[in-house]
């Protein structure tokens, strides 16, 4: 009888046990429009349902993020701004920056420049910037850095006069490539975590879009034209139809900004990653 009873216990206190929440964690997720957009799901036309932030914390409910994400803002930028942001202690940040500086034209610079910490001139001293800010608000938290993804050609669904083309063509003889290896070299040199979003098979531009609707230059009739087709053919902000009805939605919405689908790989990498912390 004595035995069933401190079996019972024993039961009991282990399944007590497995609904113990957790340490809360907090979580900055620092970015561009990617990040920012998490909240402001109205702005994507309502194409987007929950953005990878919502989607992580709902895997890891002890996770609470603040979003630091700022729309069509840089790794300069925001290593400029640092201080006046108002970032908070937290347990962890995420930092994923670096397509804007691509398309801006923004100098990247050399790991020298992360090393010398030259200062927020080029990308890899504003990364410099960023990480040391972060450990001086926060000196045990972790930091992870994602890679930008790559882009399919971006029309803006609000005003498709905001347009660019995608990660296929360099921009200023730069390739969003190299912006991606310089968060992949100054993650091997601190020795952090990084989420390789441009080398994600699933993330391909191929995959970006699943096609894009032109007029087709022979005919003048509006035809779905997949990549790499679509690329040498012109978009007309003016004349033509939005080029991507949802139909044609893929990782993305719109070429650029993560798709429901796009934000769940994101936020399975980062799941991932996040579990595997020590605290």
């Amino acid at each position: 009888m004595r035995l069933k009873k401190w079996l019972f216990l024993g039961i009991f206190s282990l399944a007590i046990s497995s609904f113990v929440p957790e340490k809360e964690i907090k979580w900055v997720a620092i970015g561009d429009s990617i990040t920012y957009l998490n909240d402001h799901l109205d702005e994507t036309g309502n194409r987007v349902t929950k953005g990878y932030l919502s989607r992580v914390t709902e895997k890891l409910p002890y996770i609470q993020y603040t979003n630091q994400g700022h729309n069509g803002w840089t790794t300069i930028r925001i290593a400029k701004q640092i201080e006046k942001l108002g970032i908070q202690k937290a347990d962890v940040y995420t930092v994923l920056l670096g397509t804007n500086d691509w398309w801006g034209s923004q100098p990247l610079g050399t790991i020298s420049d992360y090393n010398n910490n030259t200062g927020y001139a080029t990308v890899y001293g504003a990364f410099r910037v960023i990480i040391n800010y972060l450990r001086k608000v926060s000196p045990q938290a972790q930091i992870i850095l994602l890679t930008p993804m790559q882009r399919a050609d971006f029309v803006y669904l609000r005003n498709p006069k905001n347009n660019a083309w995608g990660s296929y063509r360099q921009k200023n003889e730069r390739w969003l490539a190299e912006f991606a290896d310089a968060v992949k070299e100054i993650g091997r040199q601190e020795d952090l975590n990084v989420v390789d979003l441009y080398s994600k098979g699933s993330l391909k531009v191929k995959r970006l879009v699943k096609f894009k609707r032109l007029r087709d230059t022979v005919s003048g009739r509006y035809q779905n034209f997949r990549y790499p087709d679509y690329t040498t053919l012109k978009f007309n902000p003016v004349e033509d139809d939005y080029p991507y009805p949802p139909e044609a939605i893929g990782m993305t919405y719109d070429g650029l900004h993560p798709s429901d689908k796009g934000n769940q790989v994101i936020a399975h990498l980062l799941v991932k990653v996040m579990k595997k912390l020590k605290f």
